[in-house]
């Protein structure tokens, strides 16, 4: 890692489109207590692109964005070194995931990321 605190490699592209979510639930679901992570093979290889889902389940527009950015956070600052070219993730945040310590976030996602169990 840079001096500066910025992750080398290659930078995941993002889902914007609702078919684009659709799509990746056709996939593989890695479930975890904090998020599930559903991840789908484009079969291209492009650079890995990843989408944030978080439903109203977990709580108000703040929770939910709070929620967001940590996950969003996680995966720029560890995670995203582990995202396979090619690959569309998807992943859906629960509410364990404001209570979690960093460290452990970003190594459970690291985790799921890489389809280890």
């Amino acid at each position: 890692m840079p001096a500066a605190g910025k992750p080398t490699g290659q930078r995941p592209g993002r889902l914007l489109k609702r078919a684009e979510f659709l799509a990746v639930r056709r996939g593989e679901k890695r479930r975890g207590r904090l998020f599930l992570v559903e991840t789908l093979e484009r079969g291209d290889s492009g650079a890995p692109r990843v989408g944030y889902t978080v439903t109203k389940k977990v709580g108000n527009a703040v929770v939910r964005n709070r929620v967001r950015r940590r996950l969003k956070e996680a995966v720029r600052v560890h995670a995203a070194s582990d995202m396979v070219p090619g690959n569309d993730y998807v992943i859906v945040g629960r509410n364990d995931v404001l209570a979690a310590p960093f460290g452990l976030l970003k190594a459970e996602l690291s985790r799921r990321l890489r389809g280890s169990q």
